[in-house]
């Protein structure tokens, strides 16, 4: 249905994001199917998925990069036969499970207005699902839940839920609970018709067994039905006086009465609807649509979109999701298309764009002209005239638009808030093979930083090499494996480093002066300066305590910027700073001779000498372990992990398996996927994520200072 224009209120912008092999991309497969945008299902593990298309997905069976797609769905109750009065759009963004990718989660979260959260029925809550979780906390963004994988040995549906309420904290409200598990799943009962849902079983490689069957609700389970049917309704009473009233005096409650009630609540973020199916054995899924439709989000019905006026950043300004507003979209994604070029996608807030169009990029403070307007199919292309509040598209020809810039009307220019994103974590050297390599490299760098916010590069001013950083080994191996695939570049590659970070532990004061002449005019800048600890994570203050002008006020930005530069490299190697305050106390200035390039210059030296007095100290990345595994191993775990220098936090049973949880530097996991290979016979496995940075020991620390100064 490409030329089917709808109203805003029946669009629905949701994302699929969950831990590593949930199961995300086989559900968002089998929603392609059921909508009608696909024929056929692909499948993770045959490589033939739509929404995994790089190379490097199909070959590994995991999804690298958030993929954006558009389907139609309307409520049937069965087959999917669609009616046109009740016909919803649904632009979809299925996001990595992989913690290494977790920037494309970060990015589609701050776009979307919903949000799919798939758990693996047997793991149930894992690290990143509570990673994906915290994101979508941090943008508001409304979600359901959807315990999948029901089918497997250990599915056990009560413990899912259970968990959610414990470790996200969050007040699941059960719509649909399972018919049976593992081998015996045959589908679902919907709680709010109070009827069973039945699917036959069929091979996943074709559309038989997709169908489904109402029938009366097996006599074994009416029971536990009605409890859960009680526990929803009083969960989503409060949302709804007419609900809550029929409630408490016993009268009859019908199905749209609650579904307002899981509405108000859902988009509130007071209540999160559960439901459940097996995607793989296509058990489910219908349903879930259903829900998408019934409890997510229109564009209209979220709060208007807020920016900063660029002529007052004091003054915030609003647009309202209508296409009568000005023009106003944030880029959230760019990427680089062997046939069109560089793509931007972005999000459509507030007005209307025609391809041709003129745009405004505050950021850079430039017009940029609208070439094509692409609507994306993973890495398919479908060319549009326009798009609207609430689209999600892709434009060719904003070469310079970064991710993070807000796009807008040339005559009513407003900011958008900026995308935050993680800072990389490890380190690799890479050089060229030879003097043709050298520019293919070149170009692959700045294509790939221009794609990947996480990505970034340095060349090291000692040795002259070129040193890129990452989210983990991963996201370095992807990326090295790209610039060798698309780029045609044949380089060397060095062992992973680790980013340290470097800061200070006491308070220093210290002064810069930069004087220099040079028979004509010259350079004099002058400031004195204290620095002093933030707390862990606090970032970079500068304050500015100048009084009575001894600096002119035009030149104290210039003394920040110098500050800011300096930031790039401490005094101990040369990684980082972080977590620290400068504060501006005084300094001199010359009538003739002071001028922006001295007082940045000045305030740089300033800030070293008094960082060297502030007791630097060396920081690294510690990262949030999680091991499953045999009771048979936990000792070997344990020990293993002791000698790395983890700390070992807790320890769970999970169905017949132990689960380890534990804090360790990521300067010590390196090779430990092997080691816990080989003392478990392959039968556990772990997971990773970044978690805090904390001061290097002092003897390992010496290490590191002595071997990067080649002593």
């Amino acid at each position: 249905m490409p030329d089917l224009k709808l109203p805003l209120s029946r669009t629905r912008n949701i994302g699929i994001a969950a831990h590593i092999d949930a199961g995300k991309t086989t559900l968002t497969e089998r929603i392609l199917f059921y909508t009608g945008k696909t024929y056929k299902m692909g499948e993770v593990h045959n490589g033939n998925t739509e929404m995994d298309w790089m190379d490097q997905e199909r070959e590994r069976g995991i999804t690298i990069t958030s993929a954006a797609t558009t389907c139609f769905w309307s409520i049937t109750g069965q087959n999917g036969e669609m009616s046109l009065p009740d016909v919803h759009r649904i632009n979809i963004i299925d996001t990595p499970g992989h913690v290494d990718f977790t920037v494309e989660v970060e990015r589609s979260m701050r776009v979307l207005d919903g949000a799919i959260a798939v758990f693996d029925g047997v793991e149930g809550v894992e690290p990143q699902s509570e990673t994906v979780w915290r994101q979508a906390d941090r943008y508001n963004v409304p979600r359901i839940c959807f315990v999948n994988k029901m089918d497997r040995v250990g599915a056990n549906f009560e413990r899912c839920v259970a968990m959610i309420r414990e470790r996200l904290s969050a007040n699941p409200a059960v719509v649909t609970i399972p018919i049976g598990a593992e081998d015996h799943f045959e589908g679902i009962i919907d709680l709010i018709n109070m009827e069973a849902l039945k699917w036959s079983d069929s091979g996943s490689d074709s559309a038989q067994g997709s169908e489904f069957v109402k029938s009366e609700i097996p006599d074994s389970l009416k029971d536990s039905a009605t409890i859960y049917r009680k526990q929803l309704l009083e969960c989503v009473s409060e949302f709804d006086d007419e609900l809550i009233h029929a409630y408490l005096e016993d009268k009859p409650i019908d199905r749209k009465m609650i579904d307002k009630a899981i509405r108000c609540g859902t988009l509130a973020g007071e209540i999160t609807p559960v439901f459940c199916g097996a995607a793989f054995k296509k058990k489910g899924v219908q349903p879930l649509l259903d829900g998408i439709v019934r409890y997510l989000p229109s564009p209209m019905d979220l709060p208007p979109v807020m920016g900063k006026d660029l002529s007052d950043e004091t003054k915030t300004l609003e647009r309202k999701p209508t296409s009568d507003e000005p023009f106003t979209a944030l880029a959230f994604k760019i990427a680089t298309d062997p046939f069109v070029g560089s793509l931007t996608y972005f999000r459509v807030y507030s007005g209307k764009c025609e391809a041709g169009s003129t745009v405004y990029n505050p950021r850079l403070g430039r017009k940029d002209r609208v070439g094509r307007l692409l609507r994306m199919h993973a890495n398919k292309r479908e060319e549009i005239d326009n798009v609207e509040a609430g689209d999600i598209a892709a434009v060719v020809g904003l070469k310079q638009t970064k991710t993070g810039d807000t796009i807008c009307d040339v005559s009513h220019p407003i900011v958008l808030e900026r995308i935050k994103f993680p800072e990389p974590v490890l380190s690799v050297a890479i050089e060229p093979k030879t003097s043709e390599d050298e520019e293919r490299l070149s170009n692959a760098i700045q294509k790939l930083l221009d794609e990947d916010p996480t990505f970034r590069m340095k060349t090291d001013i000692e040795t002259g090499q070129t040193i890129i950083s990452g989210m983990g080994e991963l996201h370095l191996e992807i990326i090295v494996d790209r610039m060798q695939r698309e780029f045609n570049v044949k380089a060397n590659v060095g062992r992973p480093q680790v980013a340290y970070r470097e800061t200070i532990t006491k308070t220093a004061m210290a002064e810069g002066k930069y004087i220099r002449q040079t028979g004509g005019r010259g350079q004099y800048g002058h400031v004195k300066i204290t620095v002093a600890p933030q707390n862990r994570g606090e970032g970079f203050i500068f304050v500015n305590k100048i009084i009575g002008g001894s600096i002119p006020k035009e030149y104290i930005p210039s003394v920040e910027r110098g500050v800011r530069e300096a930031l790039d490299s401490g005094v101990l190697v040369g990684y980082p700073v972080v977590d620290i305050s400068v504060t501006l106390l005084d300094g001199t200035y010359h009538e003739v001779d002071s001028s922006e390039l001295a007082f940045k210059i000045a305030a740089s030296m300033a800030f070293k000498d008094a960082m060297s007095k502030g007791a630097p100290q060396l920081l690294e990345p510690i990262m949030s372990v999680e091991v499953v595994l045999p009771e048979a191993y936990l000792g070997d775990v344990i020990g293993n992990l002791n000698s790395r220098r983890g700390q070992i936090e807790a320890m769970e049973e999970r169905k017949g398996f132990r689960v380890v949880k534990a804090k360790v530097p990521l300067a010590s996991m390196f090779g430990y996927a092997t080691d816990l290979r080989s003392f478990s016979q392959g039968r556990a496995s772990y997971s990773m994520e970044f978690a805090y940075y904390s001061p290097v020991p002092a003897a390992i620390a010496e290490q590191i200072v002595t071997k990067a100064k080649g002593n």
